[in-house]
């Protein structure tokens, strides 16, 4: 495996962002897709020692496509030029919360959590759920391995919802539609696979209690099929 690969040709896709030449580096592309896919294979063995629900997982089930959605953006950039995947039982889909990786060159890093918003049952069943076990969150935040690797980010309103009380110990968190946590990677560490793989597994299973949390929550949630 040569991660080399993986972060070259997304630096030189950022530069050259055109399906001119995207058309002319397909072979570039396999290389680096082929790369990727070796990558999350290995980080799938590594989660599989602590958490069997990923063990039977195949990696492009769970990549997303370079491809970007330009219809109401200003960036008309053809291409997003990370390879990303969520490591979860549900593959891409974001619920259940699994273990999501971010590659771009200058913005590497590990996620764990709820990290998207645009579910308001989702929304509503994690602050429900925060209400009645805040005590199970407050333990796993303030674990010592929690404490020093992560902090709770993600979309969040201004104000408690009206719905909630407003003085409620844990009003913070309850302000979140989003609950995800991010582990940043230097450039330098991807680039050594070895150490990279370790780093990965060994963040990835100190998110693990933090995903099972969120994941009582939303036991009930159903993702709405397409149409």
């Amino acid at each position: 495996m040569d991660t080399k690969i993986i972060f070259n040709f997304l630096h030189d896709l950022d530069g050259n962002n055109s399906l001119e030449w995207m058309k002319g580096n397909k072979k570039y592309y396999e290389q680096a897709k082929t790369e990727c896919g070796t990558l999350i294979q290995e980080l799938i063995n590594g989660i599989s020692s602590f958490d069997n629900s990923v063990k039977n997982l195949i990696p492009k089930d769970l990549i997303w496509r370079l491809n970007r959605d330009t219809r109401f953006s200003h960036d008309k950039s053809p291409y997003n030029p990370s390879f990303r995947a969520h490591i979860s039982s549900a593959g891409r889909n974001p619920i259940p919360a699994g273990y999501y990786l971010n590659i771009k060159p200058g913005n590497i890093f590990l996620g764990g959590g709820l990290f998207v918003s645009q579910f308001p049952e989702a929304t509503k069943l994690v602050r429900d759920y925060i209400v009645k076990n805040g005590k199970g969150l407050t333990k796993i935040i303030e674990e010592k391995t929690f404490v020093e690797n992560f902090e709770i980010v993600g979309e969040k309103l201004k104000n408690v919802p009206k719905e909630y009380d407003k003085e409620h110990k844990y009003a913070e968190y309850l302000k979140h539609k989003s609950w995800d946590i991010e582990y940043h990677i230097q450039d330098g560490v991807f680039l050594e696979i070895d150490k990279f793989i370790k780093l990965s597994v060994e963040m990835f299973k100190y998110m693990k209690p933090f995903n099972e949390y969120l994941n009582k929550a939303l036991k009930d949630f159903k993702m709405h099929k397409r149409k």
